[in-house]
């Protein structure tokens, strides 16, 4: 039977932009790694970013960097969504996710050039996924985490790359003590700690590094309604929440009154008088100190409240509403008559209003047992605050991760240079194609060890030669590079571990995000190209602005 010319032809067609796609993928990939490769370890390079707005920002975060990145590429976009995945589970490891992804996507290349099929290479590689996690199990350590020092040596250990590293142990103790504050451990389920709700961070310019600090409580922009006759300092104060307004309801849509007489306006009026006064009466009986509503509040109500000697502030953020709840044990009510006497928070130990800069921020703060808390960051400048705040959050991630999953693995590139081993000495058990896939996972992972042994400036040849000769020696081996030095140590003696939860991420996400992209053949465009002629138009375009010029056109003149 005779195959037709033109079905052969087709099918080489089809395979030829197949390869193309994911040869493309791999490209794109790849220069989305070279971006922050040099922002790895302790000796990282910073990047300097324009961002939209024409501001700068100097960081070596690998989420910052990305985020502001403009990219076209369908590809490069999934990968740099790599960065924002990782941050939100784990909040660290943002910068070896990416470098790993592009690196799996280019040892995957000479396969693709060889004609091995993506499903043959995926197969290798998901099979050398399952057996680096058993690894990585392998080498990991349970740790106490009562231990107040072994935890602060791990969190500075971790952020040590980062620019608050020269400020000593403030860090760690700031992501220590705010981590500790909002855990709750529920009963009969597993440790609930939501940084992301319940820790925020407020950000003074003025002072020191020195002067940051987690409250036991909370703290907010906003003054009391009425700053000359309200209480603006108040010790153990009874606090009530509201999500309501304090004022007459104004009607939602179009509404009519039909006034006759001139007596009616009065009695409208002292109508909604009479309302306001009775919330306030409603409030007032269950004696609190402040009032807090997410809503407005009306003069008369001010009025009111001041005439009982409450405080009262309106407009507040619902995450600050409940941040507050949660630190002074207040239950946020939705209507003033539904008030008991449960609802109002009794947990703080001070309310305090007081001026920094030309701002007002009211403090709630002393609680017992507070479950949610402030950093307050102060600072030199704006600039300095941010990258502050994001080697916070990364510390954060870090005791978060830890206290949740209580294990480490040593740092340095130890696991990725243990895991390349490992899969090596196992592949020559794997029969057929997908042995070389198997052993090239092992392979890329190699490129953490070797860009932290670049960004020192060490021979990166010599150096990696060493580190495979002691990983052959003993199995399970943790020895690494010292990113400062750029030579091999134990990262045992060095007191350099990272999170075993982030290092599994960091791994699954990288590994699984390149099988992804090489199932690739295609990309395909929904979006129409601008001029495209309808059937039967002529060959001349018709364009409306004569003046106008069409950037694809030019690019193709």
């Amino acid at each position: 039977m005779q195959v037709p010319v033109a079905a052969v032809l087709n099918a080489n067609t089809k395979r030829d932009t197949g390869k193309k796609a994911q040869h493309g993928n791999i490209a794109a990939a790849k220069a989305v790694a070279d971006i922050v490769r040099t922002t790895l370890g302790p000796r990282a390079m910073l990047k300097m970013l324009l961002d939209a707005s024409g501001g700068i920002i100097l960081t070596n975060d690998g989420n910052a960097i990305l985020r502001e990145i403009d990219v076209a590429h369908p590809a490069a976009k999934s990968i740099i969504e790599l960065s924002r995945t990782q941050d939100e589970e784990v909040g660290d490891g943002t910068t070896s996710v990416i470098i790993l992804a592009g690196e799996m996507l280019h040892v995957a290349e000479p396969f693709l050039e060889r004609n091995l099929h993506p499903t043959v290479i995926i197969r290798g590689y998901v099979k050398a996924l399952e057996d680096a996690l058993s690894i990585v199990d392998e080498l990991a350590f349970p740790i106490d985490t009562n231990d107040r020092e072994q935890m602060l040596k791990i969190i500075a250990s971790c952020i040590g790359t980062k620019f608050t590293s020269r400020f000593g142990t403030l860090m760690p103790e700031l992501a220590l003590d705010a981590v500790s504050t909002v855990a709750v451990n529920e009963p009969g389920s597993k440790r609930e700690i939501d940084i992301k709700k319940y820790a925020k961070i407020e950000k003074l310019p003025g002072g020191s590094i020195e002067d940051c600090r987690v409250l036991s409580g909370v703290m907010f922009q906003k003054d009391v309604v009425a700053p000359g006759r309200m209480r603006r300092k108040i010790h153990n104060p009874r606090v009530l929440l509201l999500d309501c307004p304090l004022e007459y309801k104004k009607g939602e849509n179009q509404t009519n009154v039909e006034l006759s007489r001139e007596e009616d306006w009065a009695a409208l009026l002292k109508l909604e008088e009479e309302y306001i006064e009775r919330q306030c009466q409603e409030i007032v009986k269950h004696k609190p100190d402040l009032v807090v509503t997410e809503k407005g509040l009306s003069d008369l109500a001010m009025h009111f409240l001041t005439k009982a000697g409450i405080s009262a502030i309106r407009r507040l953020r619902k995450t600050d509403n409940n941040r507050i709840a949660r630190a002074t044990g207040a239950t946020i009510v939705h209507r003033v008559e539904e008030i008991r006497d449960t609802d109002i928070g009794t947990r703080a130990g001070l309310f305090e209003v007081l001026k920094i800069g030309d701002e007002f921020y009211s403090f709630l703060v002393d609680c017992k047992d507070p479950k949610a808390c402030t950093i307050l960051l102060r600072g030199a400048s704006k600039d300095v605050l941010n990258e502050v705040e994001r080697n916070l959050h990364d510390a954060m991630g870090v005791a978060r991760n830890v206290l949740m999953d209580p294990r480490l693995v040593p740092g340095g590139g130890a696991v990725e240079m243990a895991i390349s081993r490992g899969l090596a000495d196992r592949a020559a058990s794997l029969q057929g194609a997908e042995q070389g896939p198997y052993k090239a996972v092992g392979a890329a992972l190699e490129v953490i060890p070797r860009t932290l042994a670049q960004n020192c400036g060490a021979n990166v040849i010599r150096t990696l030669t060493k580190l495979r000769a002691k990983h052959v020696e003993k199995a399970n081996s943790t020895f690494g590079i010292d990113g400062n030095k750029g030579v091999i140590v134990d990262m045992k003696e060095l007191g350099v571990w990272e999170p075993f939860e982030v290092k599994v991420q960091t791994i699954k996400t990288a590994v699984e995000s390149a099988t992804l992209l090489l199932r690739i053949d295609d990309i395909v465009s929904g979006m129409q190209k601008k001029n495209k002629m309808a059937p039967g138009q002529s060959q001349a375009p018709q364009v409306e602005d004569p003046d106008a010029v069409d950037s694809e056109q030019m690019i193709q003149e």
